[in-house]
């Protein structure tokens, strides 16, 4: 798993936008992706991209933010004229003041050996994130099979009725991660694999690179703040054991 910014590692970006863009194709659901390469670069504060022990993308995810409001969430498109619009906003909001990560476009390729445990490394991607931007809320929204899926890593589905999102075949449900209290929902292992792979990502940070992370808990331009200073950070799966 390679955790990096779109301008550090371009061509890595582009291999996992193609692979989300061709699984997001063969579920039906384009609608709910940007297919422009540039654009969902641009809009992408760190991105997680998936490799196989032949350096082929198998799989990977994104972050938009931190956010600074609610209108910078996809999510109030998502709820937009439906039951729990108002909900969604306040929850967005509410939880500014402390940082918020929004984890869009995960994907994996179909294995039938190492899905469960790719499934359960994004699972626990965006902690990586909080650890570099040292913010509290990392928050998604998908349909609820796959949210399930991510309940290992300590994801709390949000109280608020699912939207019909992309169409009426889908509903899509709000999950999410609060960095103080995820031990208390997730499994063991997951648990375990979060603190040390935190841990880890404080410390690939130079000392020097300190004061760039102290700053992004003020969570304006935090992104401008990484970039280029920060370019990647790596883990295989002996590392993150699921």
């Amino acid at each position: 798993m390679v955790m990096a910014t779109p301008e550090a590692e371009p061509e890595l970006f582009a291999d996992y936008h193609r692979g989300a863009v061709a699984s997001y194709e063969r579920f039906g659901v384009s609608d709910a992706l940007d297919s422009d390469r540039a654009q969902c670069a641009d809009d992408t504060g760190l991105f997680w991209a998936l490799t196989d022990v032949d350096g082929r993308v198998v799989g990977g995810v994104r972050a938009k933010g931190p956010l600074r409001s609610a209108d910078d969430s996809h999510a109030v498109v998502e709820w937009a004229g439906q039951a729990g619009e108002t909900e969604v906003r306040e929850m967005i909001d509410e939880r500014v003041p402390n940082g918020i990560l929004e984890m869009k476009a995960a994907w994996l390729a179909k294995d039938p050996t190492g899905g469960r445990h790719r499934a359960k490394m994004i699972a626990r991607s965006g902690f990586h994130a909080m650890a570099i931007f040292d913010v509290d809320f990392c928050m998604a929204t998908t349909a609820a099979h796959i949210l399930e899926q991510w309940r290992s890593s300590g994801g709390v589905v949000a109280a608020i009725p699912a939207t019909p999102y992309p169409n009426e075949r889908y509903q899509t449900q709000m999950m999410w991660w609060d960095r103080r209290t995820f031990a208390a929902h997730g499994e063991p292992d997951q648990i375990e694999a979060i603190i040390r792979e935190m841990t880890q990502v404080r410390r690939s940070l130079q000392p020097d690179r300190t004061g760039l992370v102290a700053g992004a808990t003020q969570h304006r331009s935090a992104r401008e703040r990484l970039r280029p200073q920060w370019s990647n950070w790596q883990t295989t799966g002996d590392l993150a054991t699921a």
